[in-house]
């Protein structure tokens, strides 16, 4: 495994790569982002009338409108805001050193959205498999006019994700350990964890969270390639326009979705086809990132 240019993030993660640092590090993120996160919301009921607030609430806990998505991906930024605390008073360092020199970075981020892009057009030439053929989501004038807002949501959605488990995470692991079987599989296995939701996903939660575990090896892999966050972070990027913009499973999340897929979450259609084809694409992608940053 080609991984010489993880040390740019290693480096700068190596004099606080304490472990306890660590855990407490995700402690007071974890216990910051909920205390913003009450503010957050708070705000939000404040800018509608009381009788509204419930059916708001409710259209975010679902991801099931636009404004619902809009204001679920905000909270995002409550994470970066309390990683940029942890990190200055626990670590001494700055948000900017978990993404690696930011040149390379850019240009890494570029390469594999271009490869990305180059793939989806490829994958529109061959036919989906059957059943999950999508119907209408939001009429095409209305999603097109919240795309400037939507964009750049999900870009500091995925970027916040990215920063905490690669950045931070796989990168102080990485600094005091050099095993990759440990900074490697621990963040992808936290990250698949918090995917678990029976309660949306029924019997297929299982799956979706061994889905989501395997992007997490593929982002770290191309981030310990690359040493930058510009690669996982335009996979991630890639991958959650396509579910929340492009065409999504009804039920949850789809509230921006320009296509609807004809089952929900937790359906067997879900598990059956639509699942081993979405982790299909997903190896795909990576393997044309790894391409994209010749590492």
């Amino acid at each position: 495994m080609r991984y010489a240019n993880h040390h740019m993030l290693t480096d700068p993660a190596r004099p606080t790569a304490q472990l306890w640092r660590l855990a407490l590090g995700l402690g007071i993120i974890v216990a910051l982002f909920f205390a913003m996160s009450y503010s957050y919301f708070n705000l939000l009921a404040e800018l509608v009338t009381q009788a509204e607030w419930p059916t708001l609430a409710q259209e975010i806990d679902a991801g099931s409108s636009p404004r619902g998505m809009l204001a679920l991906l905000g909270i995002f930024g409550l994470i970066t805001l309390s990683l940029t605390l942890v990190l200055r008073t626990l670590h001494h360092r700055k948000l900017l050193s978990l993404i690696g020199p930011m040149g390379k970075a850019g240009r890494d981020f570029l390469r594999v959205t271009t490869a990305i892009i180059a793939l989806s057009v490829l994958l529109l030439i061959l036919p989906e498999p059957d059943g999950i053929a999508p119907g209408p989501g939001l009429p095409l004038l209305r999603w097109a006019a919240l795309l400037p807002l939507a964009l750049p949501l999900i870009f500091i959605q995925v970027t916040a994700e990215e920063l905490v488990f690669r950045g931070y995470i796989q990168s102080t692991l990485a600094a005091r350990i050099r095993s990759p079987l440990v900074w490697m599989f621990l963040p992808a296995a936290l990250f698949g964890a918090l995917h678990w939701d029976p309660q949306v996903m029924g019997d297929n939660a299982p799956v979706y969270v061994a889905t989501a575990f395997i992007f997490g090896l593929a982002s770290a892999d191309l981030t310990a390639r690359s040493g930058t966050l510009g690669p996982a972070v335009a996979l991630h990027f890639a991958i959650n326009v396509s579910a929340l913009l492009l065409t999504a499973p009804q039920g949850n999340n789809f509230g921006l979705a320009l296509h609807l897929y004809p089952f929900t979450l937790d359906d067997t259609a879900a598990r059956a086809i639509w699942l081993p084809y979405d982790l299909l694409q997903l190896l795909c992608a990576w393997l044309a990132a790894r391409l994209a940053i010749g590492s």
